[in-house]
């Protein structure tokens, strides 16, 4: 090769150089992103026409808007152009669900501004990629026909193209000039802010399905109720307006609000979905929800720390936002007024939907609800439909079965939630008779005595599945939103012989449980309400408080049934004093002891324990906390140390740590002088 040539390639790889450095790059996947791809939006620009004007505004505003942050790609790092680069580039494209091209003067000038392009033409063809492309101060029809100064810069850059990238890059953007997009001088006289919002909107509404709410795949006689709703909705209004869905708990009103927010979701920017209000409220307080929704809303994280702050956000911040909010299972009118008291609080067009059992709480509500709607329970044919579905995983019941499943939906009702739990609990049961003893167990239950009738298919369940599933309802429900401590409970299960990952998947096919996005527990409040009476033993929810209340101070009783294994033992800024035998514990927990709270045991007994879990918080013990120590004490203190040291990095199922807690906390310790440090090592090694 001689120098000429040589200065010919290095002068050319210069130029892509530069040229690459006002293109495109790349942004690391951040851990917020949602979604199949790796990216939401792919945007290709001229960095020298708009990186550091429109493009940079379009970015900063898609990264912000939405319930949940979207992941772009654009040029951020000027990263030279090389090989391995432009194959980054080519995978962002296809892994990105919408392509903007953002069409400059300059544009076609650029190789790579090209390439991405005819990438983003060919992936539209082939699969289901979205093109939204922004003419920016050019015409749609110069793009097309290659003329003014838009044809002028792509004429003059010729020189450096491959005849064959010059064909295809032609072939490109006159495709692209026929799709529907923006021209930014066409757009509010030219004013870039009101041409970013209408972006972001688009691009929001293309991407809502990603954020729409679980619900079952095969609904059963919800249509009706849903053409119904959704003609209201669709009557034109000057207010924001309230909808509320009320009946008997189990009947679906959820789940019929979750497929209305789901339709309506494409069109507003600004959501909202808050679950089970009432259970929420009770273990995390108002203020904890007015939190989430102020963070969904304005799109930012904030921490609300007393219900007037909430409220004076919520009525100042959303006034000029287009809301839709789905409050599920209300339960009292101070909670409703906490979170969406009056109409002026919301731009015109919001929507609020809230769900509850109790209509009163709707006529009460200061907004003026505009709609109620009563579900009722599903007609004979639904409500033996929605049970063949879960008892044969069929639309019919075979023939020889025909009668009895008639007789059973006779008996039960309209109720869904009933017939999908009684539905599954009898899937795959070939012996008639056991179909015939349910039948009686039914009859024998009060008319829509909800819980009874759900009662038959936990009894039904084995001794080691019924402690999981009381377990999950009292201790675990949605509480666990990596699954890590969900995990933790699997393994302890595991110690105490449930046979867990059985356990739960017959909790599944049941109905009695699902697991949500991110492994945590999710129950119905039916069944979870079922659960905790078990626990209380015939005691009303209202008089028994359990571990379940932010109020509890202990669990106060442990259970014993010889056939039942160890409970929980849970205390919140209790006492405890004296000697404390609990042989049944396996999992003992001591929430935030506070300066009030005090342990003065002599002897703790607890031969049984799986699971230690004390301490939340970030409390460091001091130098008082080690006066008295003894020497024995000195010599346990330091076991522990070591054993924290060496087993920290990691639980499994395998961790010795199981039992090894286990006896040494079996043993009678003095622990009024070591009780801050375990606390500590158990923050560190459990939670």
């Amino acid at each position: 090769m001689d120098r000429g040539q040589t200065r010919g390639k290095r002068k050319r790889a210069e130029e892509e150089s530069t040229e690459g450095a006002a293109t495109s790059s790349f942004i690391p996947l951040e851990a917020t992103c949602v979604g199949s791809g790796q990216y939401e939006v792919f945007l290709s620009f001229r960095g020298s026409d708009t990186r550091n004007t429109f493009t940079d505004h379009l970015y900063h505003h898609l990264i912000k808007a939405g319930t949940v942050p979207f992941c772009v790609f654009r040029d951020e790092n000027n990263i030279q152009i090389g090989e391995e680069f432009g194959s980054k580039i080519l995978d962002a494209i296809a892994q990105s669900k919408i392509s903007i091209p953002i069409i400059s003067e300059n544009y076609a000038s650029s190789k790579w501004c090209l390439r991405e392009l005819v990438h983003i033409m060919d992936r539209k063809k082939s699969a289901s990629h979205i093109v939204l492309p922004i003419f920016y101060k050019v015409a749609p029809s110069d793009v097309r026909h290659l003329k003014g100064n838009f044809g002028n810069a792509f004429h003059s850059s010729q020189e450096r193209f491959y005849e064959k990238e010059i064909t295809k890059g032609q072939q490109a953007l006159n495709e692209v000039s026929q799709l529907n997009g923006w021209e930014s001088q066409k757009i509010a006289n030219g004013h870039e802010g009101e041409l970013v919002e209408r972006v972001v909107e688009t691009i929001i509404s293309k991407l809502q399905e990603d954020f729409q709410l679980d619900v079952p795949q095969q609904l059963v006689g919800l249509d009706g109720c849903m053409k119904e709703i959704m003609n209201w909705i669709g009557s034109p209004s000057m207010n924001a307006r309230m909808i509320g869905i009320y009946g008997m708990g189990g009947i679906g009103k959820t789940t019929l609000a979750k497929c209305i927010y789901n339709q309506l979701l494409n069109k507003f920017v600004h959501s909202s979905f808050l679950p089970d209000v009432r259970e929420t409220i009770r273990q995390k307080g108002i203020t904890y929800l007015q939190s989430q929704l102020i963070s969904d809303i304005l799109q930012s994280k904030n921490e609300v720390s007393r219900i007037d702050y909430g409220i004076n956000i919520i009525k100042t911040r959303f006034r000029g936002k287009k809301v839709l909010i789905l409050l599920d299972d209300i339960d009292d009118k101070n909670h409703l007024d906490a979170l969406a008291k009056k109409r002026d609080w919301f731009m015109v067009g919001s929507l609020i939907i809230v769900t509850t059992r109790n209509e009163a709480i709707l006529d009460q509500s200061e907004f003026e609800v505009d709609c109620k709607y009563k579900l009722k329970e599903l007609d004979m044919m639904c409500a033996l439909l929605l049970f063949n579905k879960h008892a044969f995983r069929n639309d019919h019941s075979p023939r020889d079965f025909e009668g009895i499943s008639g007789d059973i939906v006779s008996t039960m009702g309209g109720l869904p939630l009933a017939l999908q739990v009684v539905g599954s609990y009898l899937y795959k049961k070939k012996n008639k008779g056991v179909w015939e003893d349910v039948h009686k167990k039914l009859k024998n239950q009060p008319l829509r005595d909800v819980q009874r009738i759900l009662q038959i298919s936990y009894d039904a369940l084995e001794e080691g599945h019924k402690q999981i599933f009381l377990d999950i309802v009292c201790f675990f429900i949605g509480r666990f939103d990596d699954g890590k401590d969900a995990q933790f409970a699997m393994y302890m299960w595991e110690d105490c012989g449930f046979y867990p990952n059985q356990g739960i998947e017959e909790l599944k096919l049941r109905c009695l449980i699902k697991i949500g996005l991110y492994g945590e527990f999710m129950v119905h409040d039916q069944l979870r309400d079922l659960g905790r009476s078990i626990f209380c033993q015939g005691q009303s929810l209202e008089k028994c408080r359990g571990p379940w209340d932010d109020n509890y101070e202990g669990v106060p009783r442990v259970v014993r049934d010889p056939q039942r294994r160890p409970w929980f033992h849970d205390f919140l800024g209790a006492a405890s004093s004296g000697d404390s035998k609990f042989s049944e514990v396996r999992w003992l927990q001591w929430d935030n002891p506070g300066n009030d709270a005090s342990l003065s045991t002599i002897n703790f007994h607890l031969p049984n324990l799986s699971v230690l879990c004390l301490w939340e918080g970030e409390e460091e013990e001091s130098e008082e906390d080690w006066e008295g120590i003894t020497e024995e004490s000195e010599e346990d203190r330091e076991g522990i140390t070591e054993e924290r040291e060496e087993d920290r990095e990691g639980i499994t199922e395998n961790w010795e740590g199981w039992n090894s807690f286990r006896v040494r906390l079996g043993k009678e310790y003095i622990l009024s002088a070591i009780l801050r440090f375990v606390f500590c090592l158990a923050n560190q090694l459990l939670i």
